[in-house]
């Protein structure tokens, strides 16, 4: 049976020395009103963090009893990450291993251990990987992904939910599209270096809109939704509450780095037919098309609001790696 919220509550952040779970930990340890223990995979990671526990990895068969052990609070960072160029050929059932049957692991044995609140990272790629232009999705939309990563977070929200449904565990699901931040890898970082290089490119003229959330953003979010007593067995869509085009982060990581803005003003139709032909469209669709999300839930029932904006978002990720600059 569930416990009792101890006054400072017991968080285990699972994924610890993760892009996200590094700076949820470092955040929780700041706030000082909660008691933090992080989960890592190997020795390696776990010499990088003091307070962290080695599970090994992350499967149906991980014992997390020394990790779960006191907990009042497991926020579920740690996942088989979204990979642009899978190579897999069943990419479907590696992501399964970690995201489904390794989460549903996960959270069985804290159910049994009477964790109270299980805090689940999930993905936007559950509601899809496109909007109309300003009809965001919203929490209420029928799931619809269309990858391999976005079904198997799909599958481990609806496991959570049953078990849930089962025990006294209370559960807490937040989608974040793109995260950006300090030491962010993968296509924004790409653009970042792109733009800190000084290079021309076409991308003056794009008219779309997408939603991207600092990491400082996400992390406040998640660290709302431990105790907060409205956050129980919701579901949340995180933002920075501002929607950019591509034009207008491009301009905006510019700005962030002291750079020139130099974007020529293709057509976008010309651009995705130019990609179609490369065999590029899927990335095309990426920056030309629009991706948007609607956080009003988690203001109107948390009364939460992003921290920073769009533009502070860019500068702290931008300063932080001095090669871009």
């Amino acid at each position: 049976m569930a416990k009792t919220m101890n006054s400072q509550p017991n968080i285990l952040v699972t994924g610890a020395n993760g892009f996200v779970g590094r700076a949820l930990r470092q955040k929780l340890d700041e706030c000082r009103r909660f008691s933090t223990t992080g989960a890592v995979r190997s020795d390696m990671h776990a010499s990088n963090s003091a307070g962290n526990i080695v599970v090994g990895n992350l499967d149906e068969n991980t014992n997390w009893q020394p990790a779960l052990a006191g907990k009042d609070v497991v926020i579920h960072t740690a996942a088989r990450a979204h990979i642009m160029e899978d190579l897999s050929s069943t990419p479907l059932v590696e992501y399964r291993k970690v995201n489904v049957k390794g989460t549903l692991n996960l959270a069985r044995q804290a159910a049994e251990f009477g964790v109270r609140r299980f805090v689940f990272i999930s993905s936007i790629k559950v509601n899809g990987e496109r909007t109309p232009k300003n009809q965001p999705f919203v929490p209420e939309d029928a799931p619809a992904p269309k990858d391999a990563y976005g079904i198997s977070k799909l599958e481990a929200e609806k496991g959570l939910r049953a078990l849930a449904a089962e025990t006294d565990m209370e559960l807490v699901i937040i989608r974040p599209p793109l995260v950006y931040g300090p030491g962010v890898k993968g296509n924004f970082a790409s653009l970042m270096q792109l733009v800190g290089k000084g290079l021309p490119l076409p991308l003056g003229a794009i008219y779309n809109k997408r939603s991207l959330v600092a990491l400082d953003n996400l992390v406040d979010l998640i660290i709302t939704c431990v105790d907060h007593p409205a956050a129980a067995n919701q579901l949340f869509l995180a933002g920075d509450g501002q929607d950019l085009s591509t034009t207008e982060l491009l301009q905006g990581l510019a700005k962030a780095m002291g750079k020139p803005s130099l974007l020529v003003p293709v057509p976008a139709g010309l651009l995705m037919f130019g990609a179609t032909i490369l065999g590029k469209k899927a990335m095309a669709q990426r920056l030309l098309g629009s991706l948007q999300v609607d956080i009003s839930k988690a203001r109107n029932v948390l009364g939460w609001q992003p921290p920073l904006s769009v533009e502070e978002g860019l500068n702290a990720a931008c300063l932080f790696d001095k090669d871009f600059l």
